[in-house]
Formats: C-alpha cells, structure tokens, sequence
C-alpha cells in the first residue's frame, strides 16, 4: 500500500509512473485517497480543539469546587458533557474518513520502478538475457503429458478421482524426482546463506491483506469459510509475514529466509494446450526465497536473487530466458519483477517457472513492518521474494528436454545423490 505522503508529495510522479501500468483509474483515485485524507485531517484538527476545550474546563471544575463555586462548577459539567457528545459524534466521523482513505489507497497499485516500461500485457515485456542450447530432440519426441503417462510416474487420472482436475498424483520415480528438486533447491538456498522455514500453508485475511494478495486476489485463493482462513498461493504470504507488526533493529538486517510449500490457486485454466499436463495446476510444489532489507540495499538484493536463481537453472542444464515486466504485465504489489521462462523443446514454447520481484516498502507498509536506524528513526523496509523453483514447468521441461529416441529421461548429473538414479 503506498503512503499517503508519497500522493501528497509526489503526486504527478505517482500519476506518470502508474500510467506505465496502464492503470486508468489513477487520477480517481490518487484524488480520492488527498481528498479523503485532507477532510481526516480537518477533522481531527476539529476533534485536537475539542478535546483541549474539554480537559481545560475539566481543570477548571476542580478549581471552582475547591473554591466553593458549585454552581459555576454544575455549569461547567453540563457544558463538558455536551463536549463528551460532540467528541463521539466527531471521532465516529473521523473513522469514517480513515476507513475511507484506506479503503481507496489499497486499490492503488505499487509505484512501478524507473527501469519498467510502459506496456499493456506479455507481449510487451523485455529480454534481457537468455543462455542455454535449445535441445535437439529425437523425431518421436513427447510432450510431458504422454511421456509421465508412458512412464507411469504421474497420474492426472487419479488426482482427479480423488479431488478434481489440476491434482496430480505423482509417483514412483515421479515422487522421488518431485521430492529431489526440492531438496536441491532447498540445499542451495542454505548454501547461499538462507535461512529454512516451515510455515503453516493456511493463513488469515490479516497474513493475505499483509503482502497484497487481499484485496487483489480474493477470488484467485482457496478460503476455508468456517475458520475464515486461505490457502495460501505461495510461501511469500506466511513467510513475510513472520514480520508483521515487528520493528527490527539495523543488526538483524538482512532477513533471508527460503520455504518449501505447496502451493494453492484457483485460477488455473482448465482447457487447451497453455495448460495441459503439469503446465498449470490448482496445486503444485515450489521454493521461495525471501529478502528482508534496508530501503538503499533492495535493488542490490534484487540482482543477487537474480544471479541466484540464474545459477539453479545453470545447473539443471536447461536453456532459459530472463525478462523484465512491462508495467501492464507486473503484479498489483511489484516494483520490478523479473520472469525466468525455461524452453519445453517438445512443446516448442517457452514456461515460466519463477518471478522474482522487490515491492520496496507497498508490502512493508501494510504489514508494519520496520526498523531502527542508528539515529532511532523508525524506516520502512523493503520486501523481495522469488521462486527458486516452482516445481511443475521445471520437472515438464526437465522431461521433455532430456529424452532419447527410447522414450528414457537422462536426467542432469546435479540431482543424481537427490534421486538415487541417473535415468527414468
């Protein structure tokens, strides 16, 4: 959520950095949220003068009874009371207005960072590296979805009997390989100086309106309406929010934590090919990381995790894209997001398989999320997370990408100790 003294100081900024979203509604709301915010402001100034009025003749209710001027005092209480009415009816005004204001500023997106451009969707956004050898594959190459049902290590079939469609169930060496990726993910994550954390995968509104999800993505969670709580979409939510309404000092800086969760989404599709097989799912496996950092050093964590993740997919040998998010394409809390798609050579298409992004202080914000400076000052912070990896387009291209004319999958030399073995 953005501050409202970022609006009132920087008003046209904000205005020309949100036209790169395509965000139309802008101008309404920016207005709304100082308008709304000078009539709070009005008003609690009007409450500050009543509120002095009342203690002031408080004080002088006790000096007339001291000197024996009951009726002057009789007066005076009649006159306070009437201040105690006007006080209720003012402060029920001023919640009003807050509530207001609140309600307009968490419908404004993040200010996008001055490197994203103007753009309406994922057509716009911008390569900015790529690496890998795209795999020359056999002429009876298969998508995944043929190969783990020819190799027996998935079944959609199941999942669906036993939930519904987008709940796989993996098994044999399909299990094992789910469960290796994991384990290597979550081992180069503590080699590079992450903290593991076990989270718990449902969340309340508070943990979903904290790190943005809630109001924007209502719709896209799953909630457990009679112990309104959510599943969560993605580690990021329980993770971030272990700091919420936490003043940290300078000396716990910087918080890195990554989690292992499943993850929970309701919108995945439900026909074509964009979406068959492991390339969309309600439920699905994935690593995050998370950053936790002073405002001056986040864009220098951004790149970190950048080069982070680069290095997982150097690993696992499989040719991949980095793009920057044009603005239109960003999600609801971003700053800047940077996308990793890996290329599925039988599909012939590029998958995304991690967003990594810094929300700069719009999570912060809203979680009251801080800390202390040298001086003593109390700062926001800047919040960043990325998928380091989502499972289910990583393992796609990892079978796809490594068959043989025999239908076997070779897998990369790294998740050999992981798996216990070298081909499926």
């Amino acid at each position: 959520m953005l501050q409202i003294s970022i609006l009132k100081e920087k008003k046209e900024e904000v205005l020309a950095a949100l036209a790169k979203r395509n965000f139309t509604q802008a101008q309404e709301l920016v207005e709304k949220a100082l308008e709304l915010d000078q009539k709070r402001r009005e008003m609690q100034h009007t409450l500050d003068k009543l509120l002095a009025e009342a203690n002031s003749k408080a004080k002088q209710i006790g000096i007339l009874i001291k000197e024996g001027k009951y009726a002057e005092a009789e007066e005076l209480k009649s006159q306070t009371a009437q201040l105690k009415q006007q006080e209720k009816s003012l402060q029920e005004t001023l919640r009003f207005y807050e509530t207001q204001q609140h309600e307009v500023l968490v419908r404004i997106p993040n200010i996008p960072h001055k490197s994203v451009k103007y753009g309406k969707s994922a057509e716009d956004n911008e390569i900015v590296y790529q690496a890998g050898e795209i795999p020359q594959l056999p002429a009876n190459a298969l998508p995944h979805w043929e190969l783990i049902q020819k190799l027996g290590i998935i079944d959609f079939e199941l999942g669906n009997k036993i939930t519904g469609a987008g709940f796989p169930v993996y098994k044999g060496k399909g299990a094992r390989l789910q469960r290796a990726l994991i384990n290597f993910f979550l081992d180069q994550a503590l080699q590079a100086g992450y903290t593991e954390v076990q989270p718990p995968y449902v969340v309340n509104a508070a943990s979903g309106f904290g790190t943005g999800q809630l109001p924007d993505k209502d719709g896209q969670m799953y909630f457990i309406e009679r112990d309104e709580l959510y599943l969560i979409p993605t580690a990021e939510v329980p993770v971030t929010n272990l700091y919420r309404d936490v003043i940290l000092q300078e000396k716990d800086l910087p918080i890195k934590n990554v989690s292992y969760t499943p993850c929970f989404r309701r919108e995945a599709g439900t026909w074509g090919a964009e979406v068959r097989g492991l390339n969309r799912l309600h439920q699905f496996d994935k690593v995050e990381i998370v950053q936790i950092v002073q405002p001056e050093k986040s864009y220098q964590a951004l790149e970190e995790m950048v080069a982070y993740v680069k290095n997982l997919l150097v690993h696992l040998a499989l040719p991949f894209r980095i793009l920057r998010l044009c603005g239109g394409d960003m999600g609801f809390t971003s700053a800047l997001t940077y996308d990793f798609e890996v290329y599925s050579a039988a599909q012939k298409k590029w998958l995304e398989v991690s967003s990594v992004s810094n929300f700069e202080t719009f999570q912060a914000n809203r979680l009251k999320l801080r800390y202390k400076d040298a001086q003593k000052k109390s700062i926001l912070l800047h919040t960043l997370n990325g998928s380091a990896l989502a499972l289910p387009r990583t393992l796609a291209a990892l079978l796809e990408n490594n068959q043989d004319a025999e239908g076997h999958i070779h897998l990369p030399q790294v998740l050999w100790q992981y798996t216990g073995f070298e081909v499926i």
